[in-house]
């Protein structure tokens, strides 16, 4: 799922059809891939490929999918892709930033795909730096609502972790923490007995810009046609909707 700064959850439904569910499982898949490649196949020894994993099989990723990955990924299959990793930066209607993050094969198609992403709905590419600025890397993990989880018992579990911060997300909580105490947070979350849906690090904006209603659909429509482009991997925004706003674009979602 993409980080639209914090409200990720505005229950956009990416995985609404079975077109956009196979984007996102071939993301997943992907993850996986990177994952194993970078820090080796065995994800007791590899936090993030563990996470990726976890979050694969929650998303519903056949097992048979997820182990052809990691084995693609740590080299004991043959047949891994090159992927690279390309941010580009712009602006969405309304002033609001967008970073967007690529895990790609082909540079010039990834380019292609964001720029006319932006260009047909009412954004633009801005110069390398001009935006990532405003955005900071941050460990986030996500846990959903149940009985005995608020707000305070989450963060007596994690504070001495190395967590910062427990956000209401609606649905869930989000937990953010320097990227280098991710593994301790979720590993402290899990001793006190709590579960997690997800622990990864992301871009979190630090300036965010407000928009109403009609800039919200305006603003996840350009994240819709970024995210249809297979290479985009993630999209971080700096938008910031009230909770009145969040309601009533949550409800154009049903």
């Amino acid at each position: 799922m993409s980080g639209h700064s914090k409200w990720a959850t505005t229950k956009h439904k990416k995985a609404a059809n079975d077109a956009k569910r196979g984007k996102e499982f071939a993301r997943l898949i992907k993850n996986i891939e990177v994952a194993a490649r970078t820090g080796g196949g065995d994800p007791a020894a590899n936090p993030t490929l563990d996470d990726m994993i976890r979050k694969a099989k929650k998303a519903s990723v056949p097992n048979d999918n997820i182990e052809r990955a990691r084995k693609r990924g740590s080299g004991e299959e043959a047949g891994g892709a090159d992927w690279q990793t390309i941010m580009y930066e712009g602006y969405g209607p309304g002033g609001v930033a967008f970073l967007v993050e690529c895990l790609t094969d082909n540079r010039n198609r990834a380019a292609s795909d964001v720029r006319v992403a932006f260009s047909r709905n009412g954004g633009n590419l801005a110069d390398p730096g001009s935006v990532a600025y405003n955005f900071t890397r941050k460990g986030v993990v996500e846990v959903a609502k149940a009985d005995g989880v608020d707000e305070d018992s989450i963060l007596m579990a994690v504070l001495e972790a190395g967590a910062e911060e427990v956000e209401d997300m609606g649905e869930s909580f989000e937990i953010y923490s320097e990227p280098g105490d991710i593994v301790a947070v979720r590993t402290a979350l899990t001793e006190a007995g709590m579960d997690y849906d997800s622990a990864e690090v992301q871009f979190v904006a630090g300036t965010k810009v407000e928009v109403d209603v009609e800039g919200a659909r305006k603003v996840f429509r350009l994240i819709d046609a970024l995210e249809d482009s297979d290479d985009v991997q993630n999209v971080y925004t700096s938008v910031d909707l009230s909770p009145e706003v969040a309601a009533e674009f949550a409800g154009d979602e049903d």
